[in-house]
């Protein structure tokens, strides 16, 4: 079995595209969806009729949750412009959304943990805001009701791979469109790629168990840079340019 998983497009029509024509051109005719698919100040109503026309198996993400969860005078800057370019038929498909799910019996897939979406995986935020490694105690106690020997998660954005003590193996992709963010929630930090390029992972079962192998794809990440700009997010606009958050 080998099969591409994508998590955080956030929006960005352009690299969605870019990263789906380089899994058509190794062959690969089965994609999973980690979530976070609209929010940001890009293209989500593209991104939305790209991803309903293809029914790429979805889980909901935080941010997807922020689009229908509350009223729009509620939303955050992240919410907002892609908000106003949904349409009816793209809320109904995100509430549609299941929070998880087992995919082809042995792979778990969610955006975040299997208990809450708004929480790392795999990274813990340390105080002077950097993200380190979480400890394979702490990630295993998260991982601790799910058998599936392949789990997938996003959210962080970075892209990594864990295998716990039994052999399970957690993977998270990287992020299709958002490769930078800061936040001062609860304290301010920063998560940057180091690259603006598109990022997404190829799972394959071997017979010394399943293989990730982590793309990063080039395209036309300045056209997306320049869209961002008028937006004010000014972090959005230099990790889509550099790969690092660099506020102006």
């Amino acid at each position: 079995m080998r099969f591409a998983a994508i998590a955080d497009i956030h929006g960005n029509a352009a690299a969605l595209e870019a990263v789906l024509a380089d899994i058509d051109a190794q062959g690969i005719t089965e994609i999973v969806n980690l979530g976070d698919c609209f929010s940001g100040p890009l293209e989500a109503g593209r991104t939305a009729e790209i991803l309903m026309a293809r029914a790429i198996p979805t889980v909901r993400g935080n941010h997807d949750r922020a689009l229908i969860d509350r009223p729009s005078d509620a939303m955050g800057d992240w919410e907002l412009p892609a908000y106003h370019q949904l349409q009816e038929a793209h809320f109904e498909w995100i509430e549609n959304l299941p929070f998880s799910m087992v995919w082809r019996e042995e792979v778990y897939l969610c955006h975040a943990t299997p208990q809450d979406d708004n929480v790392y995986w795999t990274e813990a935020l340390t105080a002077d805001g950097f993200f380190r490694l979480k400890t394979r105690e702490e990630i295993e106690a998260i991982a601790i009701d799910i058998p599936q020997p392949l789990i997938l998660c996003g959210h962080s954005h970075i892209a990594r791979s864990v295998l716990l003590s039994g052999g399970r193996l957690i993977v998270n992709p990287g992020s299709v469109g958002c490769p930078g963010y800061d936040y001062d929630q609860p304290w301010y930090h920063k998560a940057e790629a180091g690259t603006p390029f598109a990022s997404y992972a190829v799972l394959e079962k071997t017979g010394f168990g399943w293989q990730p192998s982590f793309r990063q794809v080039r395209y036309d990440n300045e056209a997306m840079a320049r869209l961002s700009e008028p937006s004010g997010l000014s972090d959005w606009t230099s990790a889509l340019r550099t790969g690092w958050v660099r506020r102006a």
